[in-house]
């Protein structure tokens, strides 16, 4: 499978990863997906200390504990459990990223995180103490690189100006959400990768189409798209690649902006995984292609002061 760089760091993942958010809990099942995502040609994995309680992150560290310097594991940082284990709250200071370390090199298993997120931020946050964990962690060498993980535009810029070695930003992106389209320049600028999470827009934009859309998605639309747009876009998208499957052209459409050095769709089954790979190894759009899609679908823009 073809190996993308991250920013101008040494990490060269596979085009497409595996978000690990969806394995669930049964560690055979999601060691075993796992170990195909591998058989398949994928290295690169990314997971969160936030998912399933730490759970995530034990399962990735068995799974991939025998193949460590094969693969380019990521996770993330920022967001603390309760006591009561009922939710959590955030918290980017020093000294939680500094404890957060060790308890996810501890669970997945490994001396070293290749590439270390922030995961979220607001604009309220102290950047300088987050950037200065980072950069710590990295001299000390727990973590390869490090990155950020969030749609917020106001921090994107932040981090993006003040963090000159962050390699990346991890956001959600999509047909039906293109949005970061506007920041890819700001990012190709200082020389960091977009990790692209949410291709599929939760099965949207899947052959599926609106069969599994959510009560919500019938009530209130998806994003920008009201339910009517909504189901028009996808239908007008069909209807211009129908040779093509959805999943196809969706994974395709992101990989085709230089800027997105790997898409990361979950995948909660082997079926999944397996379409998904079948999608990122298809055959590559054109520019013809990618007008229409941009024709038909929404250029839309982050809201300011976010």
């Amino acid at each position: 499978m073809e190996k993308r760089r991250i920013g101008n760091s040494d990490l060269y993942v596979s085009k497409i990863g595996l978000g690990c958010m969806s394995l669930g809990t049964d560690s055979a099942k999601g060691e075993h997906i796992i170990r195909l995502a591998l058989d398949s040609g994928i290295n690169y994995f990314d997971t969160a200390d936030l998912y399933d309680k730490g759970e995530n992150e034990r399962i990735v560290g068995r799974a991939l504990k025998d193949v460590r310097d094969k693969v380019i594991i990521a996770t993330k940082v920022g967001n603390k459990w309760n006591e009561d284990g009922n939710g959590w709250s955030w918290d980017p200071s020093k000294e939680h990223i500094m404890e957060g370390v060790k308890e996810s090199l501890r669970r997945l298993e490994t001396d070293y995180i290749d590439l270390y997120q922030l995961h979220g931020g607001t604009i309220e946050d102290n950047a300088e103490e987050t950037i200065e964990a980072f950069e710590e962690l990295v001299k000390g060498g727990y973590i390869r690189h490090y990155g950020i993980s969030s749609i917020r535009p106001n921090v994107i810029k932040r981090f993006a100006e003040k963090a000159p070695a962050m390699v990346s930003n991890m956001m959600q992106y999509s047909i039906l959400d293109r949005r970061p389209e506007e920041l890819m320049p700001l990012l190709e600028q200082h020389q960091a990768s977009i990790i692209a999470r949410g291709p599929v827009a939760k099965g949207l934009l899947t052959d599926r189409l609106l069969d599994k859309a959510s009560s919500t998605v019938k009530a209130q639309g998806y994003l920008y798209y009201s339910y009517e747009e909504l189901e028009k876009v996808l239908y007008e998208l069909k209807n211009l690649f129908p040779d093509r499957s959805v999943n196809e052209v969706a994974l395709q459409y992101l990989l085709s902006h230089e800027a997105v050095a790997a898409c990361i769709p979950g995948a909660s089954s082997a079926e999944q995984l397996l379409e998904n790979i079948r999608a990122a190894e298809s055959r590559p759009l054109n520019e013809s292609e990618i007008r229409g899609i941009q024709a038909i679908s929404k250029a839309a823009v982050y809201e300011e002061h976010r």
